[in-house]
């Protein structure tokens, strides 16, 4: 597993471990990069990456990871691995086995797997059995029956109830015997069609009854089914989380229920402990190697959901890795968090426009809208500190750290209010100018993409056309120059990273926002700006209009 670098000494190596989260891969580490894919260029590994191929058909990328490491003898090289399995298989040469291997047919969960399996396979029998679905069908269609006949008979009771009213309306000698006979004589036709009322009621409901009864029967033998099923479910799952166990550079081991019962979730997310990251380190600490550095990129084409972009480097899932990495690094000394380092320092905020109520302000690049979790400088504290005694939330919409441009501010709250309904409305207009890596096409036209966070990984955010919410974006294609396309773009709606996932997206542009360290690759900013802003003024009721050029 453990490949020695041929030129080990031409190498300088980091002071410190690669930060996993937010990273620029260590030259030496680079160097690990380039001879594994050397060696998924050529190797065979029964996996359909997706490269070259026009048409998806079941192709997809796979994320792999080097740790670059010194043996017990001094020895500079890398180990590999890949997330999940490839090729339908947990082990291959020159990687890193898993964790805890899944796959392995004498372990339990193989064994287990069938029984779940068999239990699924019995309640789909029992589901499709044919006297349950025809007892279903005759039970649904003589409770529609059963109601309607009520809805009837109910409805002629009234009717027949007008019409004893009429008769005694009619009669107009209410002293005589005949009116006296003629009374009696509707109660008990009252009495008598209440009485064949109740007793068909009582008849037709016995009936359904006993239906439902011969339907509960099958109903409770598929819940059984059910319980029984999802308990030994839970069972495997938990047994599974024991399983995974993972080292650090202490030798002290935690199972994955141990690491994720500190978190606020408790329980791990599907698929924790098989991303290379703890693979790799894992394989380290049981065979005394030194972690050096760490770099992990993908290899094929992206998900459809995703963006991931070939041999691009990413940092390490923050949802699943993240606690397991936060012990498995104990003890190893880690570059610093970029994410720590307030990147706003001796930036200054450019003020566009102001009067009594308002202001528009020009946004740097990396500086935040909103205190962050570790870092408190921002537009809004700025502003919170220039005017002390300005009311209401002040930032009346936000842009992301990375993108620059105009922000608009409300100095009192009936005035934020009153912005805040326009952009429900829609009367805001908006526009940003983006530099593109890429050839777009099309001159102008509109993205349609649904949004939601990946909840493994924030802040990065998935296409989910069933739970993601409608992002629509209109772009204009303004020049293309060395392989780079800049646009406007036009947002009809204001979705967390809308602009960047819509550019970057294999179904949207596939041209990425140059400098998008989430969704494509990092420069030295993110080349995407606020530039026009438009909205009615709240007091005025004239047209604000303001211009801000981009700086790139």
């Amino acid at each position: 597993m453990f490949i020695p670098f041929q030129e080990a000494n031409s190498f300088e190596r980091p002071a410190k471990f690669t930060f996993p989260f937010y990273y620029s891969p260590h030259p030496i580490a680079l160097k690990a990069v380039e001879l594994l894919q050397e060696r998924l260029k050529t190797g065979n590994f029964h996996h359909d990456f997706g490269i070259g191929n026009a048409q998806r058909n079941g192709a997809i990328g796979k994320m792999f990871g080097v740790l670059v490491v010194e043996n017990q003898a001094g020895q500079l090289g890398y180990i590999a691995a890949f997330s999940g399995k490839l090729g339908n298989s947990n082990h291959h040469e020159g990687f890193v086995p898993p964790v805890y291997d899944l796959l392995d047919p004498s372990g339990f969960f193989r064994k287990e797997e069938i029984e779940v399996n068999d239990l699924t396979l019995e309640l789909h029998r029992l589901e499709k059995n044919e006297a349950y679905v025809q007892l279903k069908n005759e039970v649904e269609e003589y409770r529609m029956t059963f109601s309607k006949w009520i809805e009837d008979e109910k409805a002629q009771l009234k009717q027949h109830k007008k019409q004893r009213q009429a008769k005694r309306d009619a009669a107009n000698q209410q002293d005589s015997p005949a009116y006296q006979l003629l009374i009696e004589g509707l109660k008990e036709e009252s009495i008598r069609q209440q009485i064949q009322f109740k007793q068909q009621h009582y008849t037709k409901k016995v009936a359904l009854d006993e239906l439902e009864e011969s339907l509960r029967h099958f109903d409770n033998q598929l819940a059984e089914l059910r319980e029984k099923r999802a308990a030994m479910s839970a069972d495997i799952q938990r047994r599974i989380f024991e399983s995974y166990t993972f080292l650090n550079s202490t030798q002290e081991t935690k199972s994955l229920l141990a690491i994720f019962k500190e978190t606020p979730f408790k329980t791990p997310p599907a698929g924790a402990g098989e991303c290379a990251a703890p693979k790799l380190l894992q394989f380290a600490f049981l065979n005394e190697l030194k972690p050096i550095a760490l770099a992990e990129f993908w290899w094929g084409i992206s998900p459809e959901s995703e963006v991931k972009i070939h041999q691009e480097f990413y940092p390490a899932c923050r949802g699943k890795c993240e606690p397991i990495l936060a012990h498995m690094l104990q003890g190893i000394e880690l570059d610093i968090n970029p994410m720590s380092i307030n990147p706003a320092e001796g930036k200054e905020l450019e003020i566009l426009f102001e009067d009594e109520y308002l202001l528009l302000v020009n946004k740097p690049a990396e500086f935040l809208s909103v205190p962050g979790k570790t870092i408190a400088d921002s537009v809004q504290t700025r502003i919170q500190h220039l005017y002390p005694y300005a009311t209401g939330p002040l930032l009346v919409h936000r842009l992301d750290m990375s993108t620059s441009g105009i922000i608009l501010i409300a100095k009192k709250k009936d005035i934020h209010e009153s912005l805040q309904k326009q952009f429900l409305k829609r009367s805001v207009e908006k526009r940003y100018i983006a530099l593109l890596q890429g050839y777009v096409k099309s001159s102008h036209g509109e993205i349609e993409l649904p949004l939601r966070v990946d909840l493994e990984d924030r802040p990065r955010q998935l296409v989910c056309y069933e739970h993601g919410k409608h992002a629509l974006t209109k772009y204009e294609v303004l020049e293309r120059t060395k392989g780079h396309t800049r646009v406007y773009f036009y947002p009809h709606t204001g979705r967390t990273h809308q602009l960047r996932v819509h550019a970057a997206h294999a179904s949207g542009l596939n041209a990425p926002i140059i400098g998008d360290d989430l969704y494509g690759q990092k420069s030295d900013r993110l080349y995407l700006h606020a530039e026009y802003f438009s909205f009615w003024h709240p007091i005025t009721k004239e047209r604000v209009e303001i211009t801000c050029p981009a700086p790139f």
